[in-house]
């Protein structure tokens, strides 16, 4: 019974990872990437946001009780994982360590983010073009956003080839494999979509 249970809990936390999670990532980044056409473009893509109807439900029930399910059944999974790379080395077990790895680093990054924006919003703060613009204007605040958007980023494309694995997708050895190079192309597709939209900012 508590490895069927666990099995579900595994299958739930990759799919949530994806579906809403990965989805608001992508979703997320698109609309950071309107810096790239100056403050106006951004401000009007995050006011359209603010503005959807029932977003504080949106917010509850698509974006964070999904995120913090799978941030703490993550860190569970990570800290009880048993990682086989000093002893095997392939790729797969390297990908396998810099999940959980980037799962953390993650983690932190949205917690810290969520307070700046989110909650500085709550308390009368305007998030705009030029929050974070001063948000970005420090050396430090530049790196760490630049490292938690692109471990964010890995995290969801690598998650997206253990998900095509667990939920069956991809089964053979050549779909894997196939899955491999999608989704490296979808971490330096999205990376490119993030740091351009860091970089609007500076």
């Amino acid at each position: 019974m508590a490895t069927e249970r666990e099995f579900l809990l595994r299958r739930l936390h990759s799919l949530l990872g994806v579906i809403p999670v990965g989805l608001f990532l992508i979703q997320h980044l698109v609309v950071n990437h309107f810096a790239t056409k100056g403050p106006e473009s951004f401000n009007k893509a995050a006011h359209f946001m603010e503005s959807l109807p029932f977003r504080y439900a949106l917010e509850i029930f698509v974006i964070f009780l999904p995120i913090i399910f799978h941030a703490i059944y993550g860190l569970y999974i990570a800290f009880t994982a048993k990682n086989n790379v000093s002893k095997y080395g392939f790729v797969r077990n390297w990908m396998f360590m810099l999940q959980r790895f980037t799962g953390i680093i993650t983690l932190i990054f949205i917690v810290w983010h969520v307070w700046e924006t989110r909650i500085a919003a709550a308390l009368g703060a305007d998030v705009n073009y030029d929050m974070m613009a001063s948000i970005l204007s420090s050396p430090f605040m530049l790196v760490f956003y630049i490292v938690g958007v692109i471990a964010t980023i890995f995290h969801f494309a690598n998650g997206l080839w253990s998900f095509c694995v667990s939920w069956g997708i991809t089964v053979t050895p050549r779909s894997q494999l196939i899955a491999t190079y999608v989704t490296i192309g979808i971490f330096f597709a999205l990376s490119f979509v993030g740091l351009r939209a860091i970089f609007a900012f500076v």
